[in-house]
């Protein structure tokens, strides 16, 4: 990527900003809700009956301004603000959580220890009668974040089009942002081969799809390129996709030096928009684009899976999971890593994808393997090097908000796989009709 400091191609939503936000120009401006401290009396109190309740019954610890501490072990919450911090979160729930972190309200000894201890009983933090309140006070997603084909360049440009250099500050040099997939215990200590850890991953999903000489490939989503190069390595016709253009600009120039580029053929295309002159391919993979669809448009991203597929084809998703009903339960919110992160994502069930595929479809999942563990060991790893390179961030023109908004979500996601309330898994999709074990 070439962009370092990019603006949004449009209006944002209300409320929202983009991920991109650097030093340049106040503050302000830039992170509008973070610095808009709400005025919730009733619910700050609300908040504070409830935090004291969370400290009482978990394994958690909250220390006040001046070194009063309740709770009587566990992660230890340091409130700088605590008036700011109990308003936010009275008002607006996990977002304003969220929101209060960015701003500098609270700090955590152990920041995905912390949501560990939070997610593993998230369902009984809140009062069953206060669980029937979250219609009403739960926050919905704006329209503008339905990623539609012309939403959807915009979410992803917010994202993926941050800068180049700020990925590769905590990448490996694969430039893989997806889970690895290690040979040793992935909650071991140290710091394992992640980019051999990354080849595995992409070995194990090209090899399920039967990706080899003269393959002619399809890939949804391109990341930066690696998945293409070595499917190209294998002697594979690789035609990818992605609505990222710094990304695709950096995948064309990465295969042109490990001499693939005549095998790879990199579009800034919408998967809605992939030519049916293409033809049927031999087998399609997409890794871990299929959360950044939205659930209204999963039936259509299958259906494409479906329509170019060809005859005696596979299908390879990689894509993170969650339980069906948790998924029912969030599914119609608004989250913080939507608002902050992936605008318009929406993390499928095992269940939605089936139900989807049969009715939509003449797709089935004939193989899934999960591997949530090693997302937590790759999410550590990124953590522990955006964490080590805070200068580089700075440097790059990001400010400190930003900084806290990616420790934020780097450890956020970690405790979500270490708890197992979020899974990955690698689907293989054909037309056999064999069921999955």
């Amino acid at each position: 990527m070439t962009l370092l400091h990019p603006t949004p191609a449009g209006p944002m939503p209300t409320g929202a900003m983009p991920t991109g936000a650097v030093a340049a120009g106040p503050a302000l401006p830039r992170w509008p809700d973070v610095f808009a401290v709400p005025s919730a009396p009733v619910r700050g109190r609300i908040a504070e009956a409830l935090l004291h309740r969370v400290a009482e019954r978990l394994a958690l610890r909250v220390q006040y301004h001046g070194g009063r501490t309740i709770g009587t072990g566990g992660p230890l919450l340091v409130l700088h603000r605590p008036g700011a911090f109990l308003a936010r979160l009275g008002a607006h729930g996990l977002i304003g959580l969220g929101e209060s972190y960015q701003a500098g309200d609270w700090d955590a000894e152990d920041l995905t220890g912390l949501f560990a201890v939070l997610a593993a009983d998230i369902t009984a933090i809140v009062p069953r009668p206060l669980q029937a309140l979250r219609h009403v006070h739960g926050a919905r997603p704006p329209r503008t974040a339905r990623n539609t084909a012309a939403n959807a360049r915009r979410n992803i440009h917010s994202h993926y089009d941050l800068s180049n250099d700020l990925f590769a500050l905590f990448l490996d040099r694969t430039m893989t942002y997806s889970s690895a997939l290690f040979d040793t215990d992935p909650g071991a200590a140290g710091w394992p081969d992640l980019a051999a850890a990354q080849h595995r991953k992409i070995d194990r999903l090209l090899d399920a799809v039967g990706v080899g000489p003269g393959t002619r490939l399809l890939e949804i989503g391109t990341g930066w390129g690696e998945l293409a190069i070595r499917a190209a390595r294998r002697g594979a016709d690789v035609h990818s996709v992605t609505l990222s253009a710094e990304q695709r600009d950096l995948a064309v120039r990465r295969a042109a030096r490990a001499g693939v580029a005549g095998r790879v053929h990199v579009r800034l295309q919408d998967y809605r928009e992939i030519p049916p002159a293409l033809g049927g391919f031999d087998a399609i993979v997409s890794v871990e684009m299929l959360e950044a669809v939205g659930a209204q448009f999963w039936p259509v991203y299958l259906k494409t899976l479906d329509r170019h597929l060809g005859p005696g084809g596979r299908v390879g998703l990689q894509t993170i999971t969650m339980a069906h009903e948790r998924m029912r339960a969030t599914r119609r919110g608004h989250t913080w890593i939507q608002k902050y992160i992936f605008p318009g994502g929406q993390i499928p069930s095992i269940r939605a994808l089936e139900d989807g595929l049969a009715a939509g479809t003449t797709l089935r999942i004939a193989d899934r393997f999960a591997f949530g563990r090693h997302y937590e060991a790759t999410l550590r790893l990124w953590r522990e090097r955006f964490t080590a390179h805070t200068d580089g961030v700075r440097a790059l023109g990001f400010d400190e908000t930003f900084r806290r908004t990616w420790e934020f979500y780097l450890a956020y996601c970690e405790a979500g796989f270490r708890t197992g309330y979020l899974d990955v898994h690698q689907l293989v999709l054909d037309r056999s009709g064999k069921a999955a074990a």
